[in-house]
């Protein structure tokens, strides 16, 4: 430096701003102020929606499915899929329900309906962390697959006459208006939390999805994480199946067609990056909170079911193409 040059420091500003800024232009707050709109709306056109035991029925509209969501979050999250939960859970259920015309009691039903979960995410994970294959792929394979033997073994018939104490996990209530299954979602949202936010796995999670080769350099056992993340997938289907057969109190082959559509969308509704290495638990459960409500909301308007069908259709593809859209124009500004 010459003599008499002063010294200029420059600061280079934070984009990101402040922690409040940053957390305020969150997608998880944008979601919970969309749950609070919608909330408010419903309220607003029916007159029955604030009654607190219909508030209870309308977690029944998603606290199965979002169970399955926060396995699949994670899984999403590493760069993979699951398209066969929906046929995990009409295998599994075809499984209690064949056990139970055997005689077989509440604990055993419970401990069917789980194992043949794990057991169909550990064939699904042995084919994509163990084979290499595409995991699109293959569970397109084994959703045809598990449904397939479902109708095998039920044809047009159905499973029934299940115990009486095995309906509480589907319709019992832990406390006035609180059911077992909103429980169990409030429970395993923090788990799953914990989880994916607060342990190593869930960082190993997260630099699988970011880039799978570095994380292999890195030491990380990818395909080992891989294979737990698609048993944690396979169990929590078994751990949907028990909760919604008993619930329905019996078993058809068709049980929770079309359910890996809703999985998915609650997914990426909640900020997970449909081509991974991004998102949070805490917004998926804001996004199961909204699609329940959406649909709760509808059938109290009685709004046909195939008019949600094609509002959850919609849903997929905009919370899919508007990150990729905001990229786009925000690249185009910057050239």
């Amino acid at each position: 430096m010459a003599p008499g040059e002063t010294t200029i420091r420059r600061q280079i500003p934070d984009r990101l701003g402040t922690p409040m800024k940053r957390l305020l232009a969150s997608w998880e707050v944008l979601l919970f102020c969309v749950a609070v709109l919608i909330f408010i709306a419903n309220s607003l056109a029916s007159p029955y929606f604030l009654d607190a035991w219909n508030l209870s029925d309308a977690t029944f509209n998603f606290t199965e499915k979002a169970l399955v969501a926060f396995a699949m979050a994670l899984l999403i999250i590493a760069g993979e899929i699951d398209l066969s939960v929906a046929a995990i859970i009409a295998l599994a259920s075809t499984a209690m329900g064949a056990a139970v015309q055997m005689g077989v009691g509440t604990p055993g039903l419970v401990l069917i309906g789980i194992g043949t979960g794990l057991a169909c995410g550990a064939f699904n994970g042995l084919l994509v962390a163990g084979l290499k294959l595409p995991s699109i792929v293959v569970t397109i394979g084994t959703m045809s697959l598990f449904r397939g033997i479902s109708y095998i073994v039920l044809g047009d018939q159905a499973y029934g006459k299940y115990p009486t104490d095995f309906a509480w996990f589907g319709q019992g209530y832990v406390a006035w208006v609180f059911s077992f299954e909103f429980m169990l979602f409030l429970v395993m949202a923090v788990v799953f939390g914990v989880l994916l936010h607060r342990t190593n796995f869930g960082r190993h999670v997260y630099v699988i999805g970011n880039n799978a080769m570095a994380a292999r350099f890195s030491g990380i056992p990818v395909d080992r994480v891989k294979f737990i993340l698609f048993l944690l997938t396979g169990l929590m289907s078994g751990i949907a199946a028990v909760c919604l057969t008993s619930r329905l109190g019996s078993t058809r082959p068709s049980i929770a067609q079309g359910w890996e559509l809703e999985i998915v969308t609650m997914v990426v509704l909640g900020g997970v990056s449909i081509l991974g290495g991004a998102g949070t638990i805490a917004g998926v459960v804001i996004a199961a909170f909204v699609m329940g409500l959406v649909t709760f909301g509808l059938g109290l308007l009685n709004v046909p079911g195939i008019v949600m069908s094609i509002f959850i259709g919609l849903l997929l593809i905009v919370t899919i193409a508007l990150p990729i859209v905001a990229r786009r124009i925000k690249h185009a500004r910057k050239a």
